[in-house]
């Protein structure tokens, strides 16, 4: 048996499990009523149809890796993909009942199926920690989105930009766009990627990255789900919500018009919107940085460091 497993007490167990149900359906139930309504919202619903995530496995509870189940969570747990039954040694040294169901997370299997995305994530992650920050943005990247397009082929069709499509061309035409994020700059417009000064791709992605960007912080989430159930649900959680706040901010310095929406605008095209959105990135900046350090703490406790092959992960 491995001497980090450790015995998790039933009430402490689903204590915490009633709680981070809880915590999830706060933000899923409100989606998920909206989704089943046909409507949509442009910052609420976006952690839960841009990441591929669904609401129902996010609200799952994982221990985490070591940690032994027993009793009803246990026995729920039997079928679930990536746990396993203790063997007779592991049960004999906590002292478990012959006939209590007990599982742990299979982290040798795990890390069998999914070394490629294991490996990609801990070198991704690193690089980015060992990375200086930028804080020249300013959030354009939103606004390359919608350069040089007509006011009918904007990507939100339900929502107005701010300052009209002409007012916001002319805001990515008098600014310097250095995004270094591909999933951002993917969706720039035709018109837009030129204007861009780095040309972020998937196979420069862990050259690019850099721990003032957003969107990488956002990402966080992303990268804590793909380790579930290796990691607790508590610290998926806690990227969800530094995620779901970025998300808000983001879309407050975007072009569009979401004061209706309960997001006043953060106005990126004048010194104090760019003061302002600078001190935000530089907050989320030092928060995500310990997350960061948190996720690469788990995954170094795995195992040994694993090949990498980054067109798989």
């Amino acid at each position: 048996m491995s001497p980090t497993l450790q015995l998790l007490p039933p009430a402490e167990g689903l204590a915490r499990q009633a709680a981070h149900e809880e915590l999830v359906a706060g933000y899923a139930d409100p989606y998920l009523l909206r989704r089943s309504s046909g409507h949509k919202h442009p910052v609420e619903d976006f952690l839960f149809t841009y990441y591929n995530h669904k609401p129902g496995q996010l609200r799952r509870w994982h221990p985490g890796t070591g940690v032994v189940l027993t009793g009803q969570q246990a026995a729920e747990r039997q079928q679930w993909k990536y746990y396993r039954p203790l063997s007779a040694s592991e049960r004999e040294t906590l002292a478990i009942r012959p006939n209590e169901s007990a599982v742990v997370v299979d982290t040798d299997r795990f890390l069998r199926e999914r070394r490629e995305t294991v490996g990609f994530t801990e070198l991704l992650l690193s690089r980015t920690t060992d990375r200086t920050a930028q804080f020249g943005c300013f959030g354009l990247h939103e606004w390359a989105m919608v350069y040089g397009q007509g006011p009918d082929d904007v990507r939100h069709e339900y929502l107005q930009l701010r300052l009209g499509t002409k007012g916001t061309d002319a805001v990515v035409a008098k600014n310097r766009i250095r995004c270094t994020h591909f999933d951002a700059f993917r969706f720039y417009t035709p018109k837009a990627v030129p204007l861009n000064e780095l040309t972020p791709t998937r196979d420069n992605q862990r050259d690019l990255e850099q721990p003032g960007c957003l969107h990488a912080n956002m990402d966080l989430y992303k990268w804590a789900y793909k380790l579930s159930p290796t990691l607790p649900s508590e610290l998926v959680m806690a990227c969800f919500e530094l995620s779901w706040r970025i998300r808000a901010m983001d879309m407050q310095a975007s072009p569009y018009d979401l004061a209706d929406w309960g997001y006043p605008p953060i106005p990126i095209e004048t010194a104090t919107g760019k003061a302002n959105y600078v001190a935000l990135q530089r907050a989320f900046s030092a928060e995500s940085a310990q997350l960061r350090e948190r996720l690469l703490a788990a995954i170094q406790s795995l195992s040994a460091p694993v090949p990498v092959d980054p067109a798989t992960h």
